[in-house]
């Protein structure tokens, strides 16, 4: 690995009961936009667990910079109904800025989530996993809920952490995003994945 890289995988197979995906290969390094892209159940979510050592490993090796703290965004939103959990202490405990975030966004920080649409909690969870001081930030299904505008402004949040030195891997089916937010794409395909 060099000094830049924050995962080095190789002939990675991983899954549960047997393996969903791989042997795959790549690495992340700084700075780094990744998007994974793939069809249902070829392993894009099996892998982001597999960084995290949340599923079986059968084969390869993941390799983590030392030291490298790890932010994960997922396709479900935790529970906020009657939880009077207001935007801006969602961002306060996980140690999340909020300068920086879109106006219209900022303005619901007051607000408690469960009064906040479905677009907008969804932005103001990846906002803080984004914002998170982490080294390698990992986003499954980021664009779910969000409009347009909310697709254009994270796009440009992923490439305004990128340039402040995170590694960041975005698991997406909206090839429009994807092409316009990532450096490099790795299609999945399942089990004998090749990279």
């Amino acid at each position: 690995m060099t000094a830049d890289t924050l995962l080095d995988v190789r002939g990675l197979r991983a899954g549960y009961l047997a393996p969903v995906l791989g042997p795959l290969s790549f690495a992340l390094a700084r700075g780094e936009v990744l998007g994974l892209c793939g069809p249902n159940g070829c392993g894009k979510s099996t892998l982001l667990a597999a960084l995290l050592g949340n599923v079986r490993i059968f084969a390869g090796d993941i390799r983590r910079a030392p030291g490298a703290v790890f932010s994960l965004q997922t396709q479900r939103q935790p529970p906020v109904a009657g939880v009077p959990l207001t935007g801006a202490e969602l961002l306060a405990l996980t140690g999340a800025a909020a300068a920086g975030l879109p106006p219209a966004l900022a303005a619901c920080l007051p607000l408690r989530l469960d009064r906040l649409s479905g677009g907008q909690r969804q932005f103001l969870h990846l906002w803080a996993c984004l914002q998170a001081p982490a080294d390698v930030v990992l986003l499954d299904e980021p664009t779910n809920n969000l409009d347009p505008d909310g697709v254009a402004a994270l796009a440009g949040a992923l490439r305004a952490r990128a340039a402040g030195g995170a590694g960041l891997l975005v698991v997406s089916h909206d090839a429009a995003f994807l092409a316009a937010a990532c450096d490099r794409l790795l299609r999945l395909g399942g089990v004998d994945d090749a990279a």
